[in-house]
């Protein structure tokens, strides 16, 4: 009721607009870069080894992925999200086993719910960073936030501010996408007043995980920082919540904050970089 009787009708203007500001001559940026990547990692994989791209809410669906990979003896579930979240990571999981459990024969099945700290992974990040990284800029690691809520039921039964760490609580997103941040910085060399971490894409009025990247963006300008560079690890693949919210958007907040230059890194997409990541990420689970 919520979606269809307010959200919809209310949005879908907007999000037309927004759309239309970075679609490709291809087509969608996801639905481009995903067939892109799915072919490059088909061409990686050996033979016996065979790839398909399911989207939770979009086509190709995941049944329509889980039906070409029906004579497959072994599959290998890996949501496209570093870090963890039920809404999105788990959810991804649930439709796919669903979908699985009405099927007359079933595969032997191996889940991969995260990478946010695989090496492969975060060298993948960091050195298409540094392609773009500028001594006299800042970085900033903007990640996909999610409501608190949704954070607590992983284990923070308590507000997850600043301290919450994994030894902590392995499963909280914020101190996962916290992780990456860490690593990523180390392997650039960066110390921690060259970089900050921040959480987008909020909707409504209830709290989210924080703090939230347009009030990081307000915070940066008025320390006097002028030059930005910003990075969202969170999104392996170009999409409305890169181009637009934050190379749009959000760099237009920036300059009407007084800042000079803004520089937004690419996501990972179908570098060659990420094929080799990703087929090695997925041979550990073939071994």
């Amino acid at each position: 009721m919520l979606v269809k009787g307010l959200i919809i009708p209310f949005r879908t203007k907007k999000s037309a607009e927004a759309y239309k500001a970075i679609w490709l001559k291809e087509g969608s940026p996801l639905l481009y870069h995903s067939q892109q990547l799915l072919d490059q990692l088909q061409k990686n994989l050996n033979d016996n080894c065979k790839v398909a791209i399911g989207m939770r809410y979009g086509k190709p669906s995941i049944a329509a992925a889980l039906n070409e990979l029906k004579d497959c003896n072994q599959l290998i579930i890996l949501p496209l999200y570093p870090q963890y979240s039920s809404a999105a990571t788990g959810s991804a999981i649930e439709k796919t086993l669903q979908i699985i459990a009405q099927k007359e024969l079933i595969p032997a099945i191996k889940v991969i719910p995260q990478f946010y700290q695989h090496r492969a992974y975060i060298h993948a990040q960091s050195e298409l960073i540094k392609s773009y990284l500028n001594p006299e800029h800042h970085l900033l690691f903007s990640y996909h936030g999610i409501p608190e809520r949704q954070n607590h039921k992983s284990g923070c039964e308590t507000l997850c501010i600043k301290d919450c760490t994994l030894e902590y609580n392995k499963n909280c997103n914020r101190a996962q996408c916290y992780q990456t941040s860490h690593l990523l910085a180390q392997s650039l060399g960066l110390s921690t007043d060259q970089y900050s971490t921040s959480f987008q894409s909020r909707l409504g009025k209830t709290p989210w995980i924080k703090p939230y990247t347009d009030e990081i963006l307000a915070s940066l300008a008025a320390q006097g920082i002028k030059n930005l560079t910003v990075t969202c690890p969170s999104f392996v693949t170009d999409c409305l919540e890169t181009l637009e919210e934050i190379g749009l958007r959000a760099k237009e907040q920036w300059m009407q904050l007084g800042g000079q230059q803004f520089v937004l890194i690419p996501s990972l997409n179908s570098h060659e970089i990420w094929i080799k990541a990703l087929t090695e990420i997925a041979q550990q689970e073939l071994a």
